[in-house]
């Protein structure tokens, strides 16, 4: 538990570190200093590029985009660019770090099709037996789709330990004891991929909310400006992921 109070608050600091960088960018920039701009910048970038990594994974296991096409790279580098020429129109420093996730958002809606919503995966979660749970799994990870997503991403601190991700998805009273319960049955590695399984057959908006929300520590009002939403808006997304996180999670291990 205190590990993921911990992850919480490098996540938090970390925030925090990318607003106290929106002044010195904007001095470096009325200096024409864009060497130095961008190695600063630069150090503000590793969880944007994760965002940017995840999206185009996804995209590429459901092909929905070319393999050689497009990289990570490409959409941080249009971003730098982005940042260095709108700088100035950035209110003040807290609104930096989500300016950021969102003009990345808008570069990935440029290429990326909206995945189809499986509603049929989202209306049987109730239903679903154990063997069928451990068909999709299987299935998944036959086509590297899970494999393809987390490589990216799976030393990040925000997966060193399992509760990390749990503590988001069982958040009503009495939830502890199932939190120790999978904790102790199944193990970082597999919380996380049953995670990504259920994530990856959300809808998009929902999906990118809960994301936003879990792994990235913006706060509902904040989304609502990355995403052009309305705080109600959010809270409804992250509210129905949850559950339906919660809901896959007790009928497969505990029910």
């Amino acid at each position: 538990m205190e590990e993921s109070v911990n992850i919480y608050q490098s996540k938090r600091e970390f925030h925090l570190f990318v607003a106290n960088t929106y002044r010195d960018l904007k001095q470096l920039k009325k200096e024409g200093d864009l060497s130095t701009f961008n190695n600063l910048l630069l150090k503000a970038m590793p969880e944007v590029k994760r965002y940017v990594n995840k999206n185009l994974n996804r995209a590429l296991s459901n092909g929905k985009i070319d393999r050689n096409k497009y990289r990570a790279d490409d959409f941080i580098d249009q971003l730098f660019i982005e940042v260095y020429e709108h700088i100035d129109e950035i209110e003040n420093e807290k609104e930096l770090y989500p300016w950021m996730f969102k003009k990345v958002d808008e570069l990935l809606g440029d290429i990326l099709v909206e995945e189809e919503f499986d509603s049929l995966f989202f209306e049987n979660l109730d239903n679903y037996s154990k063997p069928e749970w451990d068909a999709m799994q299987e299935k998944f990870s036959t086509d590297g789709d899970g494999d393809l997503v987390m490589k990216e991403e799976w030393d990040d601190i925000s997966y060193a330990k399992n509760d990390y991700v749990l503590n988001h998805v069982f958040v009503e009273d009495g939830d502890q004891e199932i939190i120790v319960q999978l904790d102790k049955e199944l193990g970082a590695e597999n919380i996380k991929k049953h995670s990504e399984l259920v994530l990856r057959h959300l809808p998009g908006p929902m999906r990118r909310v809960y994301e936003l929300f879990t792994e990235h520590q913006f706060d509902v009002a904040e989304i609502a400006k990355i995403r052009n939403s309305t705080i109600k808006e959010v809270e409804s997304l992250l509210d129905a992921a949850r559950k339906s996180l919660r809901k896959s999670f007790l009928n497969r291990y505990v029910s």
